[in-house]
């Protein structure tokens, strides 16, 4: 397995160092008991907690999504561009106010604005910038509600595109890119604040406000509204921008901060523009859904068994299974049940035969052990071991029921008191069809032919003759469910192409914005998942201050450090909400690139996946799952006070240490948990489907990690854990899977199926370590073919087609020179009639 092509990214040992201190028998000093006692807690409450009442979407509300573009240390420049624009405004039109202005003079006086963007002054255009942004804003100062400055805010933005400003904003942000002064100057500094990205914060906040009011879409909008939002769209997403489109100048911030040559870019700001930019550009989930139904007609393909969305919509959070803690006390409550139930009968006999209290009481003791518990409680039991797969753990809350019956025998089981039908509750049905895969039916059949008539035909899979009639039905089960992926078809598709260059001819390619962004990231590809993932590991919880590290709180940190408890208090909190907005942003943004790239070609997205495993992605999010969930998706990191826009229509009341502590009411933080689900379906899209990265899973010991996220009693978040516990199950041994029984439960309940997946059985043949490199270098082959034939112009021109008919080659037209036809006879004579052709010789050569 190749290993990180970062220094800087979590090594492998790492993970398991970090795993292992964090399992019951490592836990040390502060870290371990109070940690633990903690997570007990947590873990109680969560026991008892109601399903989270969580949409999954593209985004938040358009008022969260526009509140967390700032940061609280921001807050008093709000009043400083409603002062520059009240400047400028009053000195061009007296009397009035904004709101108050007709159309046309609106127009006018953002044309004199987009004029004075124009100047040489840096300090008069930073003015001009900061009255633009109190525009998108929403002209605040004259709106009495949050109502009101939204409203104002879609208003302005509309005019500000119809009238230019973005691309002029364009220029000036290419030009604070290329500003090396101001880079040399910050990589000099000993400490970055916000003074150091005045100029960029502006002109990104703007941006990011344009890009997102214009991206939502509301139903009184204007016909003319509709018609921009299309015409932004397509310039956002065409190579209109110096050839290339707009996130790729943004992908180039991201790569120039990383690499440490420019750490005064706002970060925050850079991957929040990004993210929305890609989202308009290249659709959200529901597009892609819609994208998907209208490829697989294209491709006549039949149409999906079910919509996704909808299915994950209506699913219902399971009962997390009990924790290690959990089942230690429920022993200890059992014993002292089972001693105080034993003196009170001994005492009732007074003194009578030793026998009844000895066998009868045994027998009943274990009756109800077995039928009044949950058979499936000791689920946890080795949630903090590091296997659990050879050695039994001593806080299994029962005896295996094989086993018991050894030690004991069994009673008569009592009559009934209701019929069986009432106790036994059987799902209503699954909530996903079953699929099977081509490949499924002809391995099915290979080995149904090697064992009824011993050899096999190949990959055909429609001749059954000499097979039993049960074979027959199953095949014919198989077929009813098969389903055949777009990605399979480009597969075979590509493969077709790679064989039968000459024959296929050139591919048409359809110019879609994913196609337009891959061009344009292909170069550097590598660089930009590298960066991305830097970032996302100087945000994630668990990482620990580095010296080398990037520095990811230059737009958040002031000038003057705080020198009051309550300053200190507010940085925290707003030091906390900026690393939980950058996991938010990055975790969305590679979660959008791959289900794009995937649909509009399956090796685009296996590249960007590629490299992602080899940056060590894997035991990254691994590492960003292996700390409390419950207090991470619990956080309070936000004071409603100071978010925008209600700081600023609303008096600032006095901000206490009270009241910083408290929060805001909500149930839980909806970006961290957005965050958890994007980044564990993006764990499912690298390890689906590739042996050698479930291994990489059970390498890390990541049950235990993904079995502690399953106490967030969400429907979808619970989903995608249990498919990376379905997909290693077979690996994890015979004793896991008996421990975890509940899991295994919840898995059939809730996961697709398979038809002849042995998932909970572990019989699998391509379980072989040898393998696992080979299929990596195989797929990195087929990669590179693809990206070779493709977008390589420069390749030779061996497998060029050549016209060898005498026909065709003598009836193309020539172009000859203009002054031929004065010397034709002169080159008929030298080059024709005075060179003896020698007939024989050409004759003996064919």
């Amino acid at each position: 397995m190749q290993q990180s092509e970062d220094p800087e990214l979590p090594a492998l040992n790492d993970l398991n160092n970090n795993n292992n201190n964090s399992s019951g028998k490592h836990r040390s000093g502060a870290q371990g008991r109070d940690g633990f006692k903690n997570q007990h807690k947590d873990s109680e409450g969560s026991m008892e907690s109601p399903n989270l009442e969580f949409e999954y979407g593209d985004t938040d509300n358009l008022t969260a999504e526009l509140s967390e573009l700032y940061s609280y240390t921001e807050e008093p420049e709000f009043s400083l561009n409603r002062d520059y624009f009240e400047e400028d405004f009053r000195t061009h039109v007296k009397g009035r106010r904004w709101v108050e202005l007709s159309m046309d003079d609106q127009r006018a006086y953002v044309m004199r604005l987009l004029d004075a963007l124009e100047v040489t002054d840096r300090e008069k255009r930073l003015k001009v910038a900061r009255a633009i942004l109190y525009l998108a804003q929403g002209v605040f100062d004259e709106c009495d509600t949050e109502a009101d400055v939204l409203h104002w805010s879609r208003h302005n933005v509309f005019l500000l595109y119809d009238m230019g400003i973005f691309t002029a904003l364009l220029e000036l942000l290419s030009m604070e890119i290329d500003n090396n002064q101001a880079c040399s100057s910050a990589v000099r500094k000993p400490a970055i604040s916000l003074a150091d990205s005045t100029e960029l914060r502006v002109l990104l906040s703007i941006m990011y406000l344009m890009v997102e009011t214009i991206r939502v879409e509301m139903e009184d909008d204007k016909p003319e509204w509709r018609t921009a939002r299309e015409a932004f769209k397509t310039e956002l997403g065409s190579p209109l921008y110096n050839g290339e489109p707009f996130a790729l100048l943004l992908f180039t911030m991201v790569t120039k901060f990383c690499s440490m040559s420019a750490p005064h870019f706002p970060m925050k700001k850079v991957l929040l523009l990004l993210w929305k930019t890609v989202l308009f550009t290249l659709g959200g989930f529901e597009e892609l859904q819609e994208m998907k139904v209208r490829g697989r007609e294209k491709l006549r393909l039949p149409p999906l068994p079910e919509d996704s969305i909808k299915v994950v919509r209506s699913m219902r959070a399971a009962s997390p299974p009990a924790s290690a803690m959990e089942l230690i006390e429920q022993q200890q409550q059992q014993k002292r049940g089972r001693r105080s139930r034993r003196s009170a009968f001994v005492d009732s006999l007074e003194g009578d035969s030793p026998f009844p209290k000895k066998q009868p009481l045994v027998k009943q003791d274990s009756l109800d052990t077995y039928n009044e518990r949950d058979p499936f409680k000791n689920d946890d039991a080795r949630d903090e071991e590091d296997d659990g797969e050879d050695v039994d753990s001593g806080i299994e809350g029962e005896v295996d029921p094989l086993d018991r019956d050894v030690i004991i025998q069994p009673p008569p089981p009592p009559p009934p008191l209701r019929p069986p039908t009432d106790r036994v509750s059987f799902p209503k049905g699954l909530p996903w069809a079953p699929k099977v895969r081509e490949k499924d039916i002809e391995h099915f059949l290979e080995n149904s032919r090697n064992k009824f008539i011993g050899f096999t035909l190949g990959n055909d899979t429609e001749t059954l003759v000499g097979l039993p009639r049960p074979i027959h039905e199953s095949v014919k089960t198989l077929k009813q469910h098969k389903y055949v992926s777009i990605a399979e078809v480009q597969i075979k598709r590509e493969e077709e192409l790679q064989q039968c260059p000459m024959t296929m001819g050139d591919e048409e390619v359809e110019e879609t914005p994913a196609e337009i962004l891959y061009v344009g990231m292909l170069p550097s590809l590598s660089q930009y998942v590298i960066a991305l993932l830097k970032l996302l590991l100087a945000a994630a919880p668990t990482s620990k201050a580095k010296t080398d590290s990037i520095n990811i709180l230059a737009d958040v940190l002031p000038e003057e450090m705080p020198i009051t408890v309550l300053q200190s208090m507010k940085l925290g909190i707003d030091v906390n909400r900026h690393k939980e907005i950058i996991v938010k942003a990055i975790s969305a943004l590679l979660l959008l690139l791959l289900k794009h790239f995937k649909l509009n070609h399956i090796y685009q997205f296996e590249y960007v996946s590629q490299h992602l495993v080899f940056a060590n992605c894997i035991p990254l999010i691994l590492k960003f799952f292996n700390q409390n969930i419950m207090s991470y998706i619990s956080a309070k990191n936000s004071i409603c006070v100071l978010d925008f826009p209600h700081c600023a229509v609303h008096e600032m009341p006095e901000l206490t240490a009270e009241s910083l502590e408290a929060g805001d009411s909500n149930q839980f933080c909806w970006r961290n948990l957005f965050s958890c689900i994007n980044l564990l379906r993006i764990l499912n899209k690298l390890t689906k489907w590739k042996h050698s990265r479930t291994m990489m899973l059970v390498v890390f010991k990541s049950a235990p990690i993904l079995k502690r996220a399953l106490k967030v009693k969400q429907a979808m978040m619970q989903l995608y854990v249990l498919k990376l516990l379905k997909i290693q199950t077979k690996y994890l041994g015979r004793q896991w899977r008996k421990s975890n029984m509940k899991t295994m439960s919840a898995i059939y309940q809730k996961v697709r199926h398979r038809l002849n997946d042995d998932w909970a059985y572990g019989n699998d043949i391509d379980a072989r370590p040898w393998d696992f490199q080979a299929e990596e270098c195989a797929l990195r082959e087929s990669i590179e073919k693809f990206n070779t034939r493709r977008y390589d112009k420069n390749q030779n021109s061996e497998f060029v087609p050549v016209d060898n008919c005498l026909q065709s080659v003598l009836g193309q037209r020539v172009e000859l020179p203009e002054d031929f036809h004065y010397s034709y006879e002169m080159w008929l004579e030298r080059e024709v009639f005075s060179q003896p052709i020698q007939w024989e010789g050409l004759l003996q050569k064919q």
